[in-house]
This record gives C-alpha cells, sequence and structure tokens, in this order.
C-alpha cells in the first residue's frame, strides 16, 4: 500500500481561542469535504478535541486546517497524536459533533 493510499488516524488537541467562534462547525465542515471520519467536541477548559481517520493526505490537509482554523479563531497550538485502538472503535462513518467532556 503505499503511503498516498494509507489510512491513518490522528488525535487533535487545539488550544486557543477555539470556543464560541464557529471552529466545530467549521471542522466538520473541512472534514466532510475531505472525506475524514472522526468527530470533533469542545472541552471544558476550553480546548477543542478532535479524532480523524481516512487518507494520509486528506487527515494532513485536517491537521494544517485545524493549525488555523476559522477566521475568528486565534489557534495558539495544536497537538497532534496518533490515535490508538480504542480510540477508533464506535468511529462514525462521517464527521460529528460530540458533546463537551
Amino acid at each position: 500500500m503505499s503511503q498516498a493510499n494509507a489510512t491513518i488516524a490522528r488525535h487533535l488537541h487545539i488550544h486557543g481561542r477555539v470556543q464560541g467562534v464557529y471552529y466545530r462547525q467549521s471542522m466538520i465542515e473541512a472534514a466532510r469535504r475531505l472525506g475524514v471520519r472522526g468527530w470533533v467536541r469542545n472541552r471544558s477548559d476550553g480546548s477543542v478535541e478532535a479524532l480523524a481517520a481516512g487518507p494520509a493526505p486528506a487527515v494532513q490537509v485536517l491537521i494544517d486546517w485545524a493549525r488555523a482554523g476559522p477566521p475568528a479563531a486565534r489557534v495558539e497550538r495544536v497537538d497532534v497524536q496518533e490515535a490508538d485502538a480504542a480510540q477508533l472503535s464506535g468511529l462514525p462513518a462521517g464527521f460529528d459533533r460530540r458533546e463537551t467532556l
């Protein structure tokens, strides 16, 4: 399998002014355009968390998008880690919003 066809999964933790600025919905729209599966949710500490899975190039484009976010967002940093098997259980067919954790 070529690297371009490889499916990868990444767990993202986005910090900065990322709540109340249309960040989650914008990420959902970007992920769906890219064909990336997963979810996004607000965290009670003011950050946003996401899980993205799909073709490596598409997931990387979404990670790059996450570093900027929508116009009103002020992203300070995005922590990216490989997702583990437990995080992938119950992964939606599309890209969904989850409840705040």
